[in-house]
This record gives C-alpha cells, structure tokens and sequence, in this order.
C-alpha cells in the first residue's frame, strides 16, 4: 500500500519541547491525540521527560507524589546487581517497577497541519496516586460537542485508563477512571449508536497472554459494560503478539473503520484496519491480511525503541486518511493514505 510520508518528518522531536521542569530533559514527544478546534489542527502530544542525572552511575526516575503535589525523583545505583536496567522504558528492582521518564500531555496548534506551535507547559499532567508514573496515549472524540480525552494513567496499582472533557483545551474536566487494570488502547466512537456509546479497549490477561480488543457500552461514558470479545491477534501473521485499538474510528458508507496497532514476535509495530458493521460495531465484516502502514523510514526503525509506527489519531479528509503517528517512541510524524486504498484491503474475513 503507498504512503506519503511527510518529507519534513518528523514533524515535533524531543528538542522542539520545552523541559516542564529545568532538571528534566525531553526524551520523547510522540503518541499524539489529534483533533480540528475552528481552523486549527490540535494535537495532544505525549512528552516523556527524564530527571537529568549528574551522576553517571546513578539512574533516575521521576513519579508523582500526592502528599506533595509534586513530582519528586527516586535514586538507583546502576551497580546494584538486583535491579534490572536491562529494557530501556523500565527499572525493575526487588521492591517493584519504575518508568526510566515520566510523561504528560502538551498542547500543539497547526493552521496547515504540519507545522505546529507547541505550548511551554502541560495541558494535562499527573494529578494523583493513579497517574504516580504519567499518563500517555490520549485519544480525542468530539460528542455532541464536547472533546473527550481518555488517556492511559500508569502507577503501582496498575494501568487504567482515565477521562477527561473540555470545550477550548483552555480547561479540562476529569471524570476519574473508566477501564481497570489493566486495560489500555481505549478508544471511544464519536458518536451514539442505537442510543448508546461503544469503546474499543484491550484489556491484559496475564494468566492466558491474551492481548485482544474488545468492544463495550456505556449509558453516560462513565459506566461501561456488556464487555464482548472482538478481535485477536492473526496467527502467523505481522499481528501476532498483541493488538490494539488506535485511533478514533471513523464512519464510512461500508462501516466503521478502526486503524488498529499490532505487534510481531520480532517487537515490530506496524498499522492495520478492521471494518466493523455501522449499526452494530460488535460484528466484525472484514479486516486487513498485510499491515497498511509499517516501519520504514530511519526515523521509524530506530530510537528509543525502534521499528515502531504507532497511531493515536488520524483525520479522515479529503478521501484521505491524514495520520499523526509516534516513530519509534521518539517523535511525532505524519503520513497520508488514500482511504480508497485502505478500503480495498479491507478483504480478509479468516480467523475473525
């Protein structure tokens, strides 16, 4: 399948960001929730930042501590043979596991797009004991008006997944947690259907390995349940290992299309689709075999974790699908698929 990318890729790294704080550094600007405010493209970029070491043989890391209100930072000695600093998102110690950055959502505006003005400060930043070690991913659907965001929110408890609301990205209400540990790659339909509101989500069963999507209701998308499997990952296929939902699934005169992540046991993450029935999005009608968008370009392959393309949000414009995706869980970047093309590869129905 052909993709365009941007030729000025990436379009916001690690050093357009400002640090929130003078001790850390940006390590990752990526994962971005996209959305339209008037004439505006709107991105919510996910910034990891790290506190700066002057020691080398000291690691870092930052959390949010709810006594305080503020984020401090933990001291590791890289020497200390029980602890695991061996992935480079983790440090793994007897006592339990640290994220080597923390992130936060920063706001970014764009007139044509691409070239985008990103804002000094977070919109959104951890703001208790749920988001001790930051919150990632966010995903962007405009209901009847409102722009909700769910985000994922990672702490010792867990991974939840957490809402918030706002009519200007000048002030944001939070609705607390809508999905459980552990449970991630939540995306929420922009629209009711039969009167009611549908989420994708993926939770995690560690007993089984089980990483599938699954979709479920909600009266007030504060409440979800009637949880029902939908889709797994493909045997033998670029998917897997695990998948997950994306971004927001737009409407099409065939259905609802999700662009969907998945994962192969090389830890290659590349882009698919999946067609789902307009009036009842739990029935699977077909779904792509080969990835439409894979990991190519040096920005995408290598990283702070390379071979990774991944997609919180998308604009479907112009027969086009315009993609805002994370390369390499280092930068923001931007592509364009024909949504024909998409379309037509939509065909495969085995193992559904």
């Amino acid at each position: 399948m052909k993709v365009s990318r941007w030729a000025n890729n990436p379009i916001i790294e690690p050093k357009d960001v400002k640090p929130s704080r003078r001790d850390f550094e940006v390590i990752g600007t990526f994962n971005a929730g996209v959305t339209r405010l008037a004439d505006e493209v709107i991105l919510l970029v996910r910034v990891a930042e790290k506190p700066i070491s002057e020691h080398p043989e000291i690691a870092l890391a930052g959390l949010y501590d709810a006594g305080s209100g503020k984020i401090i930072t933990k001291k590791f000695p890289k020497n200390d043979r029980k602890i695991d600093f061996s992935d480079p998102r983790l440090i793994i110690t007897p006592a339990g596991i640290y994220l080597t950055s923390i992130s936060h959502l920063r706001l970014a505006h764009s007139k044509d797009g691409v070239n985008f003005k990103i804002e000094d400060k977070p919109a959104i930043e951890p703001a208790n004991d749920y988001e001790a070690f930051g919150i990632e991913d966010p995903r962007i659907s405009i209901i009847d008006g409102l722009y909700y965001i769910n985000y994922v929110a990672v702490c010792p408890f867990g991974i939840t997944t957490r809402l918030v609301s706002t009519k200007d990205f000048k002030s944001f209400e939070r609705h607390g947690a809508i999905f459980c540990p552990d449970n991630k790659d939540v995306v929420i339909f922009p629209e009711r259907i039969g009167g009611k509101y549908y989420a994708l989500h993926r939770p995690n069963s560690p007993l089984f390995g089980k990483n599938d999507i699954w979709i479920s209701e909600s009266p007030d998308l504060l409440c979800w349940g009637n949880h029902r499997y939908l889709i797994e990952p493909g045997r033998d296929r670029w998917d897997e290992i695990k998948i997950g939902a994306g971004a927001v699934p737009f409407r099409t005169e065939e259905g609802w299309v999700e662009v969907y992540h998945g994962v192969d046991r090389n830890n290659r993450y590349c882009l698919g689709a999946v067609l789902l029935d307009s009036k009842e999005p739990w029935k699977v009608i077909a779904r792509t075999e080969e990835p439409i968008f894979e990991p190519e370009a040096d920005y995408e392959t290598e990283g702070f974790f390379g071979n990774v393309v991944f997609s919180c949000g998308l604009l479907c414009e112009d027969e086009k699908l315009k993609i805002y995706y994370g390369a390499a869980d280092t930068t923001v970047c931007y592509a364009e698929l024909a949504l024909d093309d998409v379309v037509e590869n939509l065909n495969f129905t085995n193992s559904i």
